[in-house]
């Protein structure tokens, strides 16, 4: 599951619509699909929101010319938080499934990775990058920072002050994140952080470690900058 709901105002001067935003001539969540497909996956689930239309049909697009079966899912409220969006496909997703963000752009390796090293039952698994030491491709005034203990997520947020790692918006999820998003959104945390959160309270939230392989959200034009930077022969 890809979330392409948000508005993604930081970077609306550039383009319209951030998940559309070409990266050396393909759009972002090309590049997130493309990415996924190397570990062998071809069945996606899209929640779309804001310009939910115009991703829907570039994808249909994308979707002819490719093996890749694609469906949509509409949130008709992208404005609230992420956790909502992700909770708009439960009783559709009712099995283990990848949770991606459309706009982060990430080594492939890492999640054939993640999914191998694999999880067990009613868990989440989060890919975390413990470079948190001048690491020039992670916004700190943005990014959501991590403190783990033992391979388990403690605590979770973006204004941690204790932290000794970052999240790559990468999950490895089983259907208990949509009860523990849920709950979260109930307390009026609509974040998908508050619903990780939940999970770490009840030892359900664990991590791993990508290493020294690349990540970026992009999320504003100093973002985009640096992504443009990057070799992206592997992809």
């Amino acid at each position: 599951m890809i979330i392409a709901a948000g508005r993604g105002s930081r970077i609306e001067d550039i383009c319209d619509s951030k998940p559309l935003l070409k990266l050396n001539g393909i759009p972002l969540i090309e590049h997130v699909i493309l990415s996924v497909m190397e570990t062998g996956i071809t069945e996606f689930y899209i929640v779309t929101g804001f310009r939910g239309d115009k991703i829907k049909k570039r994808l249909i697009d994308f979707s002819g010319k490719h093996p890749v079966s694609i469906k949509f899912i509409n949130n008709s409220q992208w404005e609230r938080g992420n956790g909502v969006s992700v909770c708009s496909a439960d009783k559709i997703i009712n099995e283990q499934f990848i949770l991606l963000m459309s706009d982060h752009i990430f080594d492939p390796d890492i999640l054939k990775e993640l999914i191998l090293d694999g999880i067990k039952g009613d868990e989440i698994k989060l890919a975390v990058d413990k470079k948190i030491v001048d690491n020039s491709f992670v916004d700190l005034d943005d990014v959501t920072r991590v403190y783990e203990k033992d391979g388990k997520i403690v605590n979770i947020g973006k204004s941690l002050n204790r932290y000794n790692c970052f999240d790559t918006g990468m999950f490895f999820c089983s259907p208990i994140i949509f009860d523990a998003l849920k709950d979260s959104i109930s307390d009026g945390d609509e974040s998908l952080s508050g619903g990780i959160r939940d999970l770490a309270f009840k030892n359900k939230a664990l991590i791993f470690d990508i290493g020294d392989k690349f990540w970026l959200d992009i999320d504003d034009e100093n973002s985009f900058s640096k992504a443009r930077k990057f070799n992206f022969d592997k992809n």
